[in-house]
């Protein structure tokens, strides 16, 4: 389920001015997001865990690639990132 799916399915309860100030989410969502925030004891990202094989594998030949063509950062600018 994608972002715009979910964001049809939330529903947002207002005060009297209109002013957002709860949001009801169905509970499959919600068992979803509940699932995503768990800790996995592989220690990936959730999003990682799902990736397949194959995807893992393109992303380390692209890499490959990247660097023997000489496409690198120093590692100054990844870490700054990673601060952010």
């Amino acid at each position: 389920m994608n972002l715009d799916q979910i964001q049809t399915k939330i529903k947002y309860v207002t005060d009297a001015a209109g002013e957002k100030i709860e949001v009801l989410v169905p509970v499959e969502i919600w068992s979803h997001l509940i699932e995503l925030l768990q800790p996995i004891d592989s220690g990936l990202d959730p999003l990682d865990e799902t990736e397949s094989t194959a995807g893992i594998l393109a992303d380390l030949q692209e890499s490959i690639r990247q660097a023997r063509a000489g496409q690198t950062y120093p590692i100054s600018t990844l870490w700054s990132d990673i601060d952010t």
